[in-house]
């Protein structure tokens, strides 16, 4: 086998083995958990009932208000008797003010202006079109609360400030909407009046504008905080190819992330003060962040003090309001979609400091982001994710054609040369040194770069894995079809030729699902394969016949859109190497190998 060959078959097994290991391996298994915890999830609704372990959001383990710098959550109260709530009893416990939008449908709780009721009229749970509406937000009573707050920090001039437990006055039939935003009010003891004027945009952007007016007979002194906090972990979190947990970004510290099991080990992180940024907690796809005013010192804590809960929260630097005064704090939350185009545009229009990070590019987003763009252009052009995919990776091919045109071009030359290659290998296969010394020599005479064929493989690894990665993450892609059976290019082709793709009527095992795109997939790399000359060694030649196969089974547990991208690229650089390799009169194998395959060997001399 000549040194081009072998390089090639070095590259793409080294580079693919440990991402195709890890997603058959790993990956695989988790995706089959999340769905039987999510259909396990889906009936315990239907019955309407969920454990709520404690009912009081002030039981130990959930502090009245984030612990001052240096020092632990504060708690309070005791941990009442363990009950069953459904969602609506939880929900009806207090007063609340609706949220209606074309993208948001929940509630605000007056008991401490809590946002712990929201669920996203674009997205269900499953591609069903009668599947449950995504819940983002729930109340701190049911066993997976997730909620967000906002209130303030009292001092010895302050009196009462409004917090967890304070009940806020809202107007009657307050209705929360872009077009109708809702003012909260709260007095204290001492005449100190807070005004909370709530807004929402037409996406996910709550903006809290927080006025105080200062009628006791002193000056007041207060400092104002924000919380997000969570009582359950989302399936996925233990996935690495993307970062689910508390994240922020804090001014020069740049981009923080922590996983939950990561902050269950260091119970707190407190960050430096910062003057820009933001923080909260993200999942795969959804994020409820908050985006402080003025100085701020962040922290990311884990308590399991009674009831475990993960949280984010900031403290904000205090300020002091003259007697008769009024002051203003104005503070945003994003609750909803990781859509690409709204995360940035929020980035763009507040100013919110590298806000587009909420969405995990991951190390490579400099290929990442383009490759996710490229994609989002032809699908606003065609309408279909899965098109987009194929026009986007003949414009890949096209760019990169000067490159793929010099390495075919390199192997059609090495081709050409393989006759004295043999030669050389006889002549001096006793000693390897020389061998190669004369293999050089040829190389060098002939002008010919035994490493070129190596660079289509290895220019299209970053593209595969940023590729990957897009699918991955990128809510866009999430339930996104394609044509036929394939309804959502994000998870894997659901038919499986083991029940003839749904002809017998029985469910196939995951590490069974060996669908039509992997299996056109399997295919064309078949075929590109046996373009070039069967290797002589018996051992790179096992090779060359199997890895097709191993890598139908292995693609098959890989998003639907990946594989169809494999597969497209296969059968565009079949198209492009019978091309050059015509064009440079280097024979084409494929048919000959083929017909290789079927023809009878002679039986043994005896």
């Amino acid at each position: 086998m000549d040194t081009s060959n072998r390089n090639t078959i070095l590259a793409i097994v080294l580079s693919l083995a440990i991402i195709v290991a890890w997603q058959f391996f790993y990956v695989n298994p988790k995706i089959e958990a999340e769905r039987q915890a999510a259909e396990a999830q889906r009936r315990q609704a239907e019955q309407t009932q969920q454990p709520a372990e404690q009912a009081d959001p002030a039981s130990p383990g959930v502090p009245v208000q984030p612990a001052q710098p240096g020092q632990a959550p504060i708690g309070s109260g005791t941990v009442p008797t363990s009950q069953v709530l459904t969602r609506d009893l939880a929900l009806a416990a207090n007063a609340r003010v609706a949220i209606e939008t074309s993208h948001l449908t929940g509630s605000i709780n007056l008991k401490g202006a809590r946002f712990d009721d929201l669920r996203l009229k674009r997205y269900r749970e499953t591609i069903q079109p009668g599947s449950p509406l995504i819940t983002l937000l729930s109340p701190s009573t049911l066993k997976d609360g997730y909620f967000a707050e906002f209130g303030y920090v009292a001092s010895g001039s302050s009196g009462q400030v409004p917090g967890p437990e304070t009940v806020w006055s809202a107007p009657e039939d307050a209705r929360l909407t872009p077009a109708t935003p809702v003012t909260l009010t709260w007095t204290n003891e001492d005449g100190v009046t807070f005004s909370r004027t709530i807004s929402v945009d037409e996406d996910y952007m709550f903006t809290l504008r927080d006025q105080v007016a200062n009628g006791a007979g002193r000056d007041v002194t207060l400092s104002a905080y924000g919380r997000v906090t969570r009582f359950s972990q989302p399936e996925s979190a233990a996935t690495y190819i993307l970062h689910e947990g508390v994240i922020g970004v804090f001014g020069e510290q740049g981009l923080e992330q922590v996983t939950y099991d990561n902050l269950e080990g260091d119970r707190e992180l407190v960050g430096q003060k910062s003057s820009a940024g933001w923080l909260g907690i993200t999942d795969k796809y959804w994020a409820a962040a908050m985006v402080p005013a003025g100085t701020f010192r962040p922290a990311f804590r884990y308590v399991d003090d009674g009831r475990p809960h993960w949280q984010s929260d900031f403290l904000a630097d205090p300020i002091t309001i003259a007697q008769g005064a009024n002051e203003t704090v104005e503070q945003r939350l994003f609750a909803g979609a990781k859509e690409v185009a709204v995360v940035d545009g929020y980035q763009e229009r507040y100013g919110i400091l590298n806000f587009d990070l909420l969405i995990d590019w991951g190390w490579f987003y400099f290929i990442t982001k383009p490759m996710f763009w490229l994609l989002d252009l032809f699908y606003r052009l065609v309408g279909n994710f899965g098109v987009a995919i194929l026009i986007s990776t003949v414009v890949i091919k096209a760019a990169l054609f000067p490159l793929a045109n010099m390495s075919y071009k390199s192997m059609a030359q090495m081709k050409k040369l393989q006759p004295e290659m043999m030669a050389l290998r006889d002549r001096y296969k006793d000693d390897k040194v020389k061998q190669q010394q004369e293999m050089m020599a040829l190389y060098k005479r002939e002008k010919v770069n035994p490493a070129a064929g190596c660079w289509p493989i290895l220019v299209q690894i970053p593209i595969f894995f940023a590729l990957y990665k897009v699918l991955y993450i990128t809510i866009e892609m999430r339930h996104a079809p394609f044509f036929g059976w394939v309804r959502d290019l994000a998870a894997p082709d659901p038919t499986s030729i083991f029940n003839l793709f749904g002809v017998l009527p029985f469910e196939v095992p995951a590490f069974l699902l060996i669908g039509v795109w992997p299996l056109i997939m399997g295919i064309t790399m078949f075929l590109q394969m046996q373009m070039n000359p069967m290797p002589p060694d018996p051992t790179q030649a096992l090779i060359f016949k199997w890895m097709p196969l191993v890598f139908t089974f292995m693609l098959a547990s890989f998003p639907a859109g990946l594989v169809i991208y494999w597969a497209w690229n296969n059968t565009l650089s079949i198209l492009q190497q019978g091309v050059i390799m015509k064009r440079h009169g280097v024979k084409i194998e494929l048919w000959d190998n083929l017909v290789a395959m079927f023809r009878k060997k002679p039986k043994p001399a005896e």
